[in-house]
């Protein structure tokens, strides 16, 4: 194993899979909140939330391991995401009796993600927003440094990281939601329009060349901030593939496919343990 540490991309390979086995836990965890207290799964769904809040505030106070900081601020990212957004959109369809979209017998969209496509307006200013600040995401320094910005913005060495990282999962699953529910909607384009196969493969090329630039980290913290939109992008090529019957999605089954889902939770806390140990290890030789 430690002659796999010393492998250049071993790290980015790493935090890949960590936030490639978060994506699914998320999905599932919505679905087991919705089922298992089907009564209190809004409360449910608070708790969930002011958990991530936790998660992050905890990772401000460790701002100064970076590891540990990107760590939870991503993982409070998903779990604000999955409790206070994803859920008050399943609040507001249920409330205004929001019909799924369905095809061939069978629901393809679900009430809350036809609401979810309300807030397209919200995420533009949102989007032009961090166009026009300090950032260190690569596609926004894309932007303005073609815009001639970059000399422009104060870059503030000292981010709180869990800030960051929580802010970045939020945006980019957010995007990426919209971004899906645009193409599959029959007005825009459709499941089977050219569009879909763009965005689908469009993402999967995409991700790849990005891990090209991922496997060149050798900072772990920021291998992970890096792959979480690496991730994100290349999962949107498994929802289509699954919104093409090709796969089955087993994290929106956590009850039929408990085995599987239990076994990406524990390669997920063995990538996680995994990667603490090595910052570790390497800190102590650093002295």
């Amino acid at each position: 194993m430690s002659k796999l540490i010393q492998v250049k991309w071993y790290k980015g390979v790493l935090a890949f899979l960590i936030v490639l086995f978060v994506i699914p836990l998320g999905h599932a965890l919505m679905v087991l909140t919705e089922h298992l207290i089907p009564g209190y799964k809004f409360e449910s769904a608070a708790v969930l939330g002011f958990a991530g809040l936790i998660c992050v505030l905890i990772g401000v106070y460790k701002n100064k391991r970076a590891l540990a900081a990107t760590l939870f601020g991503f993982i409070g990212g998903i779990l604000i995401w999955t409790g206070w957004v994803e859920f008050s959109f399943v609040w507001i369809a249920e409330k205004l009796k929001v019909q799924p979209l369905v095809e061939n017998n069978e629901v393809t969209t679900k009430g809350e993600y036809l609401v979810m496509m309300s807030s397209l307006g919200l995420l533009s200013v949102v989007l032009v927003l961090l166009v026009f600040s300090s950032s260190r995401c690569q596609l926004f320094r894309w932007i303005q440094k073609h815009m001639r910005l970059n000399e422009i913005l104060n870059r503030d060495s000292k981010r709180p990281l869990a800030v960051v990282t929580f802010f970045e999962t939020i945006m980019i699953i957010w995007t990426f939601y919209i971004v899906l529910l645009l193409v599959y909607d029959e007005d825009i384009a459709g499941s089977k329009h050219w569009m879909t196969y763009m965005v689908a493969f469009g993402s999967l090329f995409w991700s790849i060349y990005l891990c090209r630039n991922l496997f060149k980290i050798q900072q772990l913290d920021y291998s992970i901030r890096y792959a979480i939109p690496v991730v994100v992008i290349f999962w949107n090529f498994i929802e289509i593939l699954g919104r093409w019957n090709y796969l089955t999605e087993i994290w929106i089954d956590p009850f039929g496919h408990w085995m599987e889902n239990t076994l990406i939770l524990l390669i997920f806390t063995f990538f996680v343990v995994q990667a603490v140990l090595n910052r570790n290890k390497a800190a102590l030789l650093s002295r």
